[in-house]
């Protein structure tokens, strides 16, 4: 009988497995052919030449998926990272909005999400649907209003256009007032019976106990922003001022190899990342009531 229990849970870990492995295949390939050198690439990837091939009596039509290089190049790293200054300039372009609109809404979150959870006041729940709402409407919905908004305020052509509406964004404040729900009220009564103020006790008491919450915000955000396309694209016609994610849908045919090698420096920030934090995020997660 142990052994027949036992048989589903290894086909779901088979199963599991394969479907892990089938995920990790297209990242496995990008790394990879960014250690090929231009002309391997161009050969494995010339579906064109391929398919004339075929109309002149050859028989393979197919893209030619390789996993090891024949040889190691650091070729595509060297052409971005010391020949392409724009690569840099753009990365550095994207770390400058990414940072400051995580420490802006994970401060902004924290504080009004303290007072959805903790504090008692009148329309305190009907506010809370209110956020709830606009986090709900699409970027193509509030696009316009936020244009007009952009534009009145001179802002057009300007870093802030994207960093003041990120700061403000509802999806933290969502997040964190569900993970600090969750949180005992016998904590802050102890404290209040103590002599403790609000702010004593939102630092020394609630802070400490959602940094699972924090982190798992602070991951969230990352990845949303540091991947943005829409806002950088209508807000900034400056190709200077533009971030990194614009970069990659910019490189052409010629330069696939440098193709491969910027989107895996682009992806290694977002890997170091979720791994430096992984145990707090996935704590964080569960503990928010998010799912999926």
């Amino acid at each position: 009988m142990k052994k027949l229990n036992v048989l589903p849970m290894i086909a779901l870990t088979i199963m599991l497995g394969a479907v892990a492995a089938a995920m990790l295949i297209p990242i496995l390939l990008t790394f990879t052919n960014s250690l090929m050198t231009e002309q391997e690439i161009g050969r494995n990837y010339d579906l064109i030449g391929q398919m004339t091939d075929v109309a002149a009596g050859g028989k393979d039509a197919f893209v030619n998926l390789k996993i090891l290089p024949d040889w190691l190049s650091l070729e595509q790293y060297t052409q971005l990272l010391i020949f392409s200054p724009k690569y840099l300039r753009m990365f550095w372009n994207s770390a400058a909005m990414v940072v400051p609109i995580i420490a802006g809404q994970t401060v902004i979150a924290a504080l009004a999400s303290y007072a959805l959870a903790k504090l008692r006041f009148w329309g305190r729940d009907k506010l809370f649907m209110l956020y709830i709402m606009t986090m709900l409407m699409p970027f193509q919905v509030t696009l316009v209003p936020n244009y007009l908004v952009v534009d009145k305020l001179g802002l057009m052509n300007h870093e802030a256009a994207i960093i003041l509406p990120g700061i403000f964004g509802a999806f933290g404040v969502f997040m964190l007032r569900q993970f600090m729900a969750h949180i005992p009220n016998a904590y802050t009564e102890a404290a209040k019976i103590d002599g403790a103020g609000q702010w004593t006790i939102f630092s020394r008491i609630i802070i400490p106990m959602v940094k699972p919450g924090l982190a798992a915000l602070i991951v969230l955000l990352f990845v949303d922003y540091w991947n943005m396309i829409e806002q950088p694209l209508i807000f900034l016609q400056d190709s200077a001022k533009q971030p990194l994610s614009l970069y990659l849908a910019q490189i052409d045919k010629e330069a696939r190899g440098i193709g491969f090698a910027a989107s895996v420096l682009y992806m290694t920030p977002l890997v170091l990342l979720f791994l430096y934090a992984e145990s707090y995020f996935i704590e964080g997660i569960q503990l928010s009531g998010i799912k999926g």
